[in-house]
């Protein structure tokens, strides 16, 4: 029988003292907007600048200066609701959001509140083969804060503002998702979403997406919980901790008597826990209200359905497809659709046959197994792969028309990784090719039935042990033999049905 633990893991539950925990997990991710212009001005949204390089005088609120839209950060938003399938109000209004930090010049953030450009969308996940919708509450668009510096001086904190103004798209999710592996599985498709669709490049490493994960435990059944939010989490890995390590802190509070506060929190991932900022403000905090100076914003239909109609191939349209043209598995489809460029590495490969199309099957095993596995091990990217989509097409092609064996292929796939070159003309200058000669393949097998007498009775007597014939064929060729030639000609040689 399972342990109590081990029936909790897998239904989601976190064992506790007191009984089973159910942890609920909202998120609101921060996505920066792919475009040459801030939101409100046309300051420089390229990262690596040196410190208030990028700053207009909107970005630093000086007397009189007044935002104008960016409408290219207006149709990425659009875009993006879009792709999650959302409600997109064509009327949305922009609102100040008042609050004060050192790296904030305006005293206020201009966002969206209670009319906000995308609507009520959803999100399909995967967790262990487990498909899960996750809803989209809204997609709002809002301007970013500058950068307090506070590590250079032990006298005096420094404020970037070259982030001041950037756009940002804040996509706030509804609680549904129930464990460490779900937000991070629901994080992992939005960026990816984002990165099909151009409107978020979604690098975590340079803060262009973070996220704010709210976390409240509660037993099955019963009301939420308090929720406590875990702020600017940059990376995959570190949201999955930061739900697991805050979640225990909940429970562990509440199992001794204890209640649990609103709050902001920050996620040390250094120490393995998450500490307290500031009490959680709620929306009457920031006293919310119009910016006087941004008209309500307006389109039209004909214009949303313009932009729908120019939106790439999406992730899941995109594996549906796979699975139904090539074959392939719903596991084997989604590694390949992870990333737009893996996914495109693999059109490449099947579509570059002049006499039709290759093996859907065969390729995605060489570009998962044994591309991708070699790029990770090297630290590559896709894009800088050292064998290009047509180079491995034609390995593919040599496999499919009986030129090569599947160990040659894995020999000439070294060789192109290394030296480059047309495969099929170095299987013809190498003297590759494969051994279809029945003839010489006979000669083989009869030389080694008669020098091993006593491996013949045994395979007669386990048919299974017919591998190591082959075994000792393939070895006798350098590996050119016809596998299946080999194996056809033992069976008949041996009498083994």
């Amino acid at each position: 029988m399972q342990s109590k633990a081990a029936r909790a893991e897998k239904s989601n539950l976190i064992p506790g003292a007191t009984g089973d925990w159910e942890v609920i997990v909202g998120m609101e991710v921060h996505a920066q907007v792919n475009s040459r212009a801030k939101l409100f001005s046309g300051a420089s949204t390229e990262f690596g600048a040196n410190p208030n390089d990028h700053v207009s005088l909107v970005d630093a609120a000086m007397p009189g200066m007044l935002p104008v839209i960016n409408e290219e950060c207006v149709a990425q938003a659009i875009r993006t609701g879009l792709g999650l399938k959302a409600e997109i109000n064509l009327r949305s209004i922009f609102d100040r959001k008042n609050y004060f930090y050192p790296d904030l010049p305006q005293g206020y953030q201009i966002s969206q509140y209670k009319q906000p450009i995308v609507g009520e969308g959803e999100i399909e996940i995967d967790v262990d083969g487990e498909a899960k919708r996750i809803g989209i509450e809204r997609l709002h668009l809002e301007q970013d804060a500058g950068k307090s510096i506070h590590d250079q001086s032990p006298d005096y904190s420094f404020v970037d503002l070259n982030r001041s103004g950037v756009a940002l798209m804040e996509i706030v999710s509804r609680p549904d998702l129930r464990s460490s592996k779900e937000a991070q599985a629901y994080v992992t498709k939005l960026r990816t979403i984002l990165r099909y669709l151009g409107t978020c490049d979604g690098d975590m490493e340079k803060g262009n997406l973070r996220a704010d994960v709210n976390v409240s435990v509660r037993k099955p059944g019963d009301p939420l919980g308090t929720r406590c939010e875990i702020k600017n989490v940059n990376s995959i890995r570190f949201i999955g901790q930061a739900v697991e390590v805050e979640a225990r802190r909940q429970i562990d509070i509440i199992e001794s008597g204890g209640t649990i506060d609103q709050e902001t929190r920050l996620f040390d991932p250094n120490k393995g826990e998450t500490r307290s900022m500031r009490s959680k403000e709620e929306a009457h905090d920031y006293r919310y209200f119009p910016d006087p100076d941004l008209l309500p914003l307006e389109f039209t239909q004909a214009y949303v359905d313009d932009l729908k109609q120019h939106l790439p191939e999406l992730p899941d349209e995109k594996a549906a497809r796979f699975m139904k043209e090539f074959g392939l598995s719903h596991y084997d489809a989604g590694v390949l659709v992870a990333e737009r460029e893996r996914a495109d590495f693999f059109e490449g490969v099947v579509s570059m046959q002049k006499d039709g199309g290759r093996d859907g099957k065969l390729a995605a095993n060489w570009v998962i197994n044994e591309l991708l596995g070699r790029l990770n091990k090297e630290g590559h990217d896709i894009a800088d792969s050292p064998v290009s989509a047509a180079q491995l097409g034609g390995i593919v092609d040599l496999i499919s028309n009986g030129t090569i064996s599947g160990k040659i292929a894995k020999d000439l796939f070294e060789i192109v990784w290394s030296e480059g070159g047309n495969p099929a003309e170095i299987v013809e200058a190498r003297g590759m090719k494969q051994v279809t000669d029945t003839g010489a393949i006979e000669k083989a097998v009869d030389e080694i039935i008669s020098a091993n007498p006593d491996k013949v009775a045994q395979v007669v007597a386990k048919p299974s042990m017919l591998g190591w014939f082959v075994g000792q064929v393939m070895k006798a060729s350098g590996g050119k033999a016809n596998p299946a030639a080999v194996n056809e000609i033992l069976k008949k040689k041996l009498g083994i049905a």
